[in-house]
C-alpha cells in the first residue's frame, strides 16, 4: 500500500457502517399490513411496485431518507384506494416514519473496528447522502463520530461531488468504501478515485448498478474487516 498518509478513504454510512434497508423492508411490510383491507387484490398485488414508483418520482423533491419515504407511503396509499384511505391509516403510517426515526443504530460486523484502523493513519471522511438531522442523529448514536476527520453529507453521490470530496481533501490518492455500486462505487471511480464495494443484504432497488468488472481500481471485499488487508495489497 502507498503511504497511508497519501489517503483519503471515504465511508459510506447507511448499509455500510450501520444497518438502514431492513428497517425500511419491515416498515413496507407494515405499510401493506395497513391496506390490506383497504384495497383490492390487484391493487395489494401491485403495492410494493406502486411504492417504488413514487419513491423514484419523489426523489427530487424529497431527497433520500425516512422522511421522503413516509411522504411517498402516504402518497400511494391515497393512490391506491383512490382517496379512500381512512385518517387512521395515515396517522399509522405518520407513526411507522417516526419510528424508524427513533429506532436505535446497530452497527454492522467490524464497522467500528476498520474505522480504527485506518484513524491517524489516512484522511478518514463519512461520505453519506439523506436528510440532514437524521444523518447527523445516526452518526452520533453511532459511536464513531469522534474517529472522522471529516463528514460530508451530500443530497446525491455523483462523479462530480465526488470530484469536489477528493479536491477539498488534497491527498494524493481518493477511495470510496460502501455497499451501493450505483452511489458509492461507480461514480467515485468517474471522479478518480479507488471504488471498493462491501455487499451487505438486500439493495433498494433504486441503488441497482452492473458491477464494474475489469475497472482497474474496483475492489470488492466479504466485509469491512478486510479492508485493511486490501489496502496492504494496492500498487
Amino acid at each position: 500500500m502507498r503511504r497511508s498518509h497519501d489517503w483519503m478513504i471515504g465511508f459510506d454510512a447507511d448499509d455500510t457502517l450501520w444497518h438502514n434497508e431492513r428497517f425500511f423492508r419491515l416498515t413496507q411490510e407494515r405499510f401493506a399490513a395497513l391496506l390490506a383491507d383497504h384495497v383490492d387484490d390487484a391493487a395489494r398485488t401491485g403495492l410494493d411496485d406502486r411504492l417504488l414508483a413514487a419513491e423514484r418520482r419523489n426523489l427530487g423533491r424529497y431527497g433520500y431518507g425516512i422522511k421522503g419515504f413516509t411522504l411517498s407511503m402516504i402518497e400511494t396509499a391515497i393512490e391506491a384506494t383512490e382517496g379512500a384511505v381512512p385518517a387512521r391509516v395515515i396517522s399509522d403510517i405518520l407513526d411507522a416514519g417516526k419510528e424508524m426515526l427513533e429506532h436505535p443504530i446497530e452497527l454492522l460486523p467490524h464497522a467500528r473496528a476498520a474505522v480504527e484502523a485506518l484513524a491517524g493513519q489516512a484522511e478518514i471522511v463519512l461520505v453519506t447522502k439523506g436528510d440532514l438531522l437524521d444523518q447527523e442523529r445516526k452518526l452520533a448514536q453511532s459511536g464513531l463520530g469522534e474517529l472522522f476527520d471529516a463528514v460530508e453529507i451530500v443530497s446525491e453521490k455523483t462523479p462530480q461531488v465526488y470530484g469536489r470530496i477528493f479536491g477539498r481533501h488534497g491527498r494524493a490518492h481518493s477511495m470510496m468504501v460502501g455497499n451501493s455500486l450505483r452511489s458509492d462505487v461507480i461514480p467515485a471511480l468517474e471522479a478518480g478515485g479507488w471504488g471498493v464495494h462491501v455487499p451487505q443484504g438486500t439493495v433498494w432497488p433504486i441503488e441497482h448498478a452492473e458491477r464494474p468488472e475489469g475497472h482497474p481500481r474496483f475492489r470488492e471485499i466479504a466485509h469491512l474487516g478486510a479492508l485493511a488487508g486490501l489496502l496492504d495489497t494496492l500498487p
